[in-house]
């Protein structure tokens, strides 16, 4: 007797276990019967309910989803090549249109690929190189560039540029216009990354490297320059005071001489017989040993040793 009673119990909790289905906070679903949606998109959190067997649940995320694209080699304007590596961020916000169109996140996302990849393409290609690279806020004071400066860069440094943000806002409203009939909305889009091929890059390397060497070269010409102007006006002010010390010298001499004629005048005016007997035995010292002359006997060099013997 209690066999049917369990049997019944059971088909119950199976049919209420079919007929149940809970909807999270994050999640938005659609009940399907046969392939086809029915009813409206249950956004409420919590349990609801279905006809068991015959319908099923597809349940949608509501938060923001994450696009990542393949990095593509994409020429500029300038026809350098570069390496783009693009992401974006979705959300579904019509999960009926969603569902009829693209049918789950794995085709959303193919969508996805082809869409806002032919978007950058177009973008990337009629768009200079520096205008993809640089900040809408830069700004160059060309008043502040020397003329070789101005002149190594290939391009108008006055001509105002869009900026790597302005792109992407028209890559976002580029690819935006085509994803209303998917039942998606794009928040934005994003270059993660910009780099060059590798040819493009040792070109691109060598000429910076060439840049660099130029302007290198430059300051040292200007530095050697600078250094043989410093170097002739610290001759030059050698010169003045060497000169002036030498003047300066002269003066010192030809009054300390002037100062001896005038202390030997009047030396010789006091006793000039003492004066000259004072010089003569100067000059007597100033004759070295070993040393011969030859001067004559009666010679005024002789008179004060000749007075001498006499008195001896």
């Amino acid at each position: 007797m209690k066999r049917p009673y369990l049997l019944i119990a059971g088909l119950v909790v199976i049919l209420l276990y079919s007929s149940a289905y809970v909807v999270d906070q994050s999640q938005q679903a659609i009940i399907v019967q046969f392939g086809e949606p029915v009813g409206g998109v249950v956004t409420e959190p919590g349990l609801h309910w279905k006809v068991p067997f015959v319908q099923d649940v597809r349940r949608f995320d509501k938060r923001l989803l994450a696009w990542d694209g393949d990095v593509s080699q994409i020429p500029t304007l300038g026809r350098e090549f570069v390496i783009v590596d693009t992401t974006a961020r979705w959300r579904i916000v019509d999960a009926l249109q969603f569902l009829r169109s693209v049918r789950d996140e794995a085709g959303a996302r193919t969508r996805l690929d082809d869409i806002i990849d032919s978007v950058v393409r177009d973008i990337v290609s009629g768009t200079e190189l520096e205008e993809i690279v640089r900040s809408a806020d830069w700004n160059v004071d060309v008043s502040e560039l020397s003329q070789e400066d101005v002149a190594a860069v290939e391009t108008d440094l006055k001509k105002p540029k869009k900026g790597r943000a302005v792109l992407e806002q028209e890559m976002l409203a580029g690819a935006s216009r085509q994803t209303p009939g998917l039942g998606i909305e794009l928040v934005d889009v994003r270059i993660r990354r910009i780099n060059y091929i590798d040819s493009v890059r040792t070109q691109v390397e060598n000429r910076m490297i060439a840049e660099r060497q130029s302007i290198a070269a430059r300051f040292r010409s200007e530095g050697e320059g600078r250094s043989q102007e410093i170097l002739g006006e610290m001759e030059r002010k050698l010169r003045e005071i060497s000169s002036e010390a030498a003047r300066q010298a002269q003066e010192i001499i030809g009054k300390a001489d002037a100062e001896a004629t005038r202390i030997y005048g009047r030396a010789f005016g006091a006793d000039p017989e003492f004066y000259a007997f004072f010089r003569t035995l100067e000059s007597y010292d100033a004759v070295g040993q070993n040393t011969t002359l030859m001067i004559k006997a009666d010679s005024d060099f002789f008179k004060y040793l000749q007075s001498a013997r006499r008195r001896n």
